[in-house]
C-alpha cells in the first residue's frame, strides 16, 4: 500500500454567507491509496469551523502514513480506521476511508455502492443552498434554481430578514421543497416562535435551529415545533445519535463530520432503528468530496449534496448535479475522475 496526497484550492462562485461566517475558497487535499495497478481518491477540505486546516491535514497524514502504508489491501486500511480515530480529525479519516472503498471497489470492477451491498441510488434529487442574501438576490437565485431543474432548496436563515427571504423565495417558487438552515442561530424560545410563523409557507425540515451542545433543548425544540427537525452539529458522532434517539425527526449524517462511509452506516442504522429519518449532508467540496456519500442517497430521507455546485470551477466530475439531479457515472468506484482525464 501507498498513501500520497496533493493540496489545492476551491474557489466559489460567489461568497457563501450562513449565520456564523462568509466563506469565497477553501483549501482541498486529494488522497490517494495505491495497490498494485489500482488506485483509489478521496477529499479532505479545510474548515474553520472544525480546526481543520491545510497544516494540521498534513501533519495527520504525515502521521498516519507508515500505519496505512504497512496495511495489505485497502480492506485492512478500513478495519484499521477505528484504530487511527483519536490521532486524526473525521475529515482526515473520511478520506482515507473514502480513497480505501474507492480503491477496493476498482480492484473489483465494481461502483462503492455495489461493495458495499447497497442497490444503485438512482436520480438522486438534491438540495441547492442559497446562502444568507438580501431577499432580491434570494428571490433571483430561487427563480434561477427552478429553472434549471431544481426540485428542493434550502435556505440559510440567521441573516435578520429570516421570514421576508423565507416568504419571498416560497412565493417565487411554489412548487419545490423547502429546508430551513440556521446553523444554530436561534435560541430555543425563539427557534419555535419562527418556525411556528414559517409553518404556513410548507416548509419540510429545518436543520439545527439552536446552538449544539444542549441536545436536550433541541429535543424542547422539536417537541413543539410544528417543523420536522434534524440534529446537525448534535449529530456528530455514534453516541450522539445513540443519546438524541427519536427527540428529534432526523439527524444530518456527513462523512468529514463522523469519519468516512464506514461511521456514516454504522449512523445511518442506529437513527433509522430509532425511528429517526436520516439526511445526507456535506461541506463545500468538489465532486471527489461529496460522491461517497452520494452511494448511500438510498438511505436518506433528505439529501443536501451540493457542495460541488457551489464552486467557480469543478476540478472532478462523476456525479452531476447541475440540473438538480445527482446521477453517478456508472464507472468503478466512486465513480469521478478528474476533470482533465478523457
Amino acid at each position: 500500500m501507498r498513501i500520497r496526497w496533493h493540496s489545492s484550492a476551491l474557489q466559489l462562485r460567489e461568497p457563501f454567507r450562513i449565520s456564523r461566517s462568509v466563506m469565497s475558497s477553501r483549501g482541498a487535499v486529494r488522497v490517494a491509496l495505491s495497490h498494485g495497478e489500482h488506485t483509489g481518491h478521496g477529499e479532505v477540505v479545510t474548515s474553520t469551523f472544525y480546526d481543520l486546516d491545510e497544516r494540521r491535514i498534513d501533519e495527520q497524514l504525515t502521521a498516519l502514513r507508515p500505519q496505512v502504508d504497512a496495511c495489505g489491501d485497502p480492506g485492512a486500511v478500513l478495519d484499521a480506521l477505528p484504530e487511527w480515530a483519536p490521532r486524526a480529525a473525521p475529515g482526515v479519516l473520511a478520506a482515507v476511508d473514502a480513497a480505501a472503498h474507492d480503491l477496493a471497489a476498482r480492484e473489483k470492477g465494481v461502483a462503492v455502492h455495489e461493495l458495499l451491498g447497497l442497490p444503485a441510488p438512482g436520480d438522486v434529487p438534491t438540495a441547492r443552498t442559497i446562502g444568507i442574501v438580501p431577499v432580491e438576490q434570494a428571490v433571483r437565485t430561487a427563480v434561477e434554481l427552478t429553472g434549471q431543474g431544481f426540485t428542493v432548496l434550502k435556505i440559510k436563515m440567521g441573516g435578520g430578514d429570516d421570514l421576508n427571504r423565507l416568504a419571498a423565495v416560497r412565493a417565487a417558487a411554489p412548487n419545490v421543497v423547502l429546508l430551513l438552515d440556521p446553523n444554530g442561530a436561534w435560541q430555543p424560545d425563539e427557534a419555535v416562535r419562527f418556525l411556528e410563523s414559517a409553518a404556513q409557507h410548507g416548509i419540510s425540515a429545518v436543520e439545527q435551529p439552536i446552538p449544539a451542545g444542549t441536545p436536550d433543548l433541541l429535543g424542547w425544540v422539536a417537541q413543539r415545533s410544528p417543523i420536522p427537525v434534524i440534529a446537525d452539529e448534535d449529530a456528530a458522532g455514534l453516541a450522539d445519535v445513540r443519546a438524541l434517539g427519536s427527540r428529534v425527526h432526523g439527524v444530518n449524517v456527513k462523512l468529514a463530520k463522523c469519519g468516512g462511509l464506514r461511521a456514516a452506516r454504522e449512523l445511518i442504522d442506529t437513527a433509522r432503528a430509532a425511528g429517526t429519518d436520516v439526511m445526507l449532508g456535506c461541506l463545500v467540496a468538489s465532486s471527489l468530496g461529496i460522491a461517497p456519500a452520494v452511494h448511500l442517497a438510498g438511505l436518506a430521507r433528505w439529501v443536501d449534496l451540493d457542495g460541488h455546485l457551489l464552486l467557480a470551477e469543478a476540478p472532478w466530475d462523476g456525479i452531476g448535479g447541475t440540473a438538480g439531479t445527482l446521477r453517478l457515472s456508472g464507472r468503478p468506484g466512486l465513480g469521478v475522475r478528474p476533470r482533465e482525464e478523457p
